[in-house]
């Protein structure tokens, strides 16, 4: 896994996400013709397959939930789906951050693509930023920096992990292979000594990696990766 990496700007996935405020990210139900667009960009950039993945998305997101679990569990099954790889064998760099149609085009990604695709996906579901974090973690286990997404149902609740590693849903305490350092969603940064909470330190604007990756969400200028992993 690459470096701790570096910033945040609110953002919209302008071709499915609409609504953008100041200050975070709001995210709807992608439109018809939007959905049908991105398919069908999938498809001129990534082929056939990419496109069938798209369409699962978009069904995905436009589907009828009755709560946040059942939610947190399409979600994560759906991406969990998808290859993992180093950046530098996909992109041909060591750390790249894969917009969430790039990294459905590509097919494969590594733990920062599935962090960022479930946390998109979660708002366009509905699920409000307030419950969503996602933390930059040390995995023990690998002995290296990992990334994950947080669920909150209350700001006092222990959070929930969707994780690429381990595809079930657990709480945190039942992680203790993950030593959080670092966590952010659309509103706050925090700086993370325990797997509850963390210190807030400042806005998510810091974090550039992210700012990085609000600039290329729209899909006029999708990457092609170096290696196919169809």
């Amino acid at each position: 896994m690459p470096k701790i990496a570096s910033t945040l700007k609110t953002s919209v996935l302008m071709s499915l996400f609409a609504c953008l405020s100041t200050s975070y990210l709001h995210a709807a139900v992608p439109s018809a013709m939007n959905s049908e667009k991105v398919v069908a960009v999938l498809q001129s950039n990534y082929g056939d397959r990419a496109a069938k993945r798209g369409q699962a998305w978009v069904n995905l997101l436009q589907g009828d939930y009755s709560n946040d679990q059942i939610k947190l569990q399409s979600t994560n099954q759906f991406f969990n789906q998808l290859q993992f790889t180093t950046d530098q064998k996909l992109w041909g760099e060591s750390n790249y951050w894969a917009t969430p149609v790039e990294f459905i085009g590509a097919n494969a990604g590594d733990c920062e693509d599935f962090a960022v695709a479930k946390y998109f996906s979660l708002l366009s579901l509905g699920i409000a930023d307030e419950k969503l974090r996602i933390i930059m973690v040390k995995a023990l286990t690998l002995n290296q920096y990992h990334m994950v997404l947080a669920y909150y149902e209350t700001p006092a609740s222990e959070p929930l992990i969707l994780d690429n590693i381990d595809g079930q849903i657990k709480l945190a305490s039942k992680r203790q292979d993950l030593i959080p350092v670092y966590s952010f969603n659309g509103k706050q940064l925090w700086l993370n000594n325990e797997k509850r909470q963390g210190v807030v330190a400042g806005k998510p604007t810091r974090l550039k990696r992210w700012n990085d990756l609000n600039h290329r969400m729209g899909l006029d200028h999708l990457r092609q990766p170096v290696t196919v992993m169809e």
